[in-house]
């Protein structure tokens, strides 16, 4: 029997070009306490709207980290954007260091950006410190010494951060 994913109240999901499946196995890999839940699949009505085969996944519960998403098989008509992103906060560089190699691997290597990155799938995310929302809301000669560093850099780094705040 599949596991029963609980929704919280509001929920993301996710459109994707016939690799949900693909997708929330990559994803569900890369966060521990993560978990894959009920899988429904496109029956034949509605086929002349979808154009999907009876039988093809059309949508995947999971949850990365206790956060529930859906993964829908909805074709090529929408692809994702910048628009909507996913934050991870990290605690160490460590952390940062695990998240931005595995979430990159394979994505847009011209989208990543002061702590943005695209992964394979095309869905932006930021690997942030949960530290840099503190070195940026200091005094404004600080905070604006801190973005400054953000801008230089892909990956951030918590020391070089911290350095710039003075820290």
């Amino acid at each position: 029997m599949e596991k029963k994913i609980v929704a919280q109240k509001i929920t993301p999901n996710l459109w994707f070009d016939k690799n949900a499946e693909q997708a929330v196995k990559f994803y569900t890999s890369v966060f521990k306490n993560s978990k894959i839940g009920r899988t429904s699949y496109y029956g034949s009505e509605g086929r002349e709207v979808h154009g999907m085969p009876e039988g093809t996944v059309l949508t995947q519960e999971f949850e990365l980290d206790g956060q529930s998403f859906l993964a829908l098989n909805g074709g090529p008509h929408f692809k994702f954007n910048e628009a909507v992103s996913f934050i991870v906060y990290c605690d160490t560089q460590e952390e940062i260091d695990y998240y931005w190699e595995k979430l990159s691997e394979g994505g847009d290597e011209k989208a990543k950006i002061c702590g943005w990155l695209k992964d394979q799938f095309g869905l932006s995310w930021q690997v942030v410190p949960r530290i840099l929302a503190d070195l940026l809301g200091g005094d404004a000669q600080t905070s604006g010494k801190v973005m400054a560093a953000v801008m230089q850099m892909k990956k951030l780094d918590i020391k070089t951060l911290q350095e710039a705040a003075g820290k």
